[in-house]
């Protein structure tokens, strides 16, 4: 699976990324892909597209996260351009996802890639593995429970 994702359309959509200058924007939203893409997405090549260019206007990657600027065509049109079956388009534009749809592209929602969207994949307790417990340390700590705590009430 392919994503492409509109940049400053996820951006200036965030509540967590609003408010920030437009550097601070790209790199809150990169940054993010590139450490929970997969968990916000899905497996998949992620590339965010912005419009304008970006300091020397090289593109460039971060872990899985692919970065262009459009220098000098809109975003949208980079995005439709590189737009087929099979990928994804993060976008909440409305006129972006019907030109992306007519080349087979599905569309998902902006917000998919919002911080709050999902929290950890993690269900209830903290995992010992993440920890440097070994396998099986919850059950000596059962043990030593039924030993110290066997009989208070």
């Amino acid at each position: 699976m392919r994503f492409l994702v509109d940049g400053y359309n996820v951006t200036k959509r965030d509540p967590a990324t609003v408010h920030l200058p437009l550097e601070q924007q790209r790199e809150a939203l990169v940054s993010r892909l590139a450490v929970r893409g997969a968990e916000l997405l899905g497996a998949g090549e992620i590339s965010v597209v912005f419009d304008g260019v970006a300091g020397a206007g090289a593109d460039f990657r971060r872990g899985q996260v692919e970065v262009r600027f459009s220098r000098d065509e809109p975003a949208d049109d980079l995005i439709a351009r590189l737009a087929c079956a099979g990928a994804t388009v993060v976008t909440s534009d409305t006129g972006l996802a019907a030109r992306v749809r007519g080349y087979g592209a599905e569309v998902a929602d902006s917000g998919v890639c919002f911080e709050a969207r999902k929290g950890s994949r993690r269900r209830g307790r903290y995992p010992a593995a993440s920890t440097g417990l070994p396998p099986g340390a919850n059950k000596v700590t059962e043990e030593l429970k039924k030993l110290w705590l066997d009989g208070e009430d």
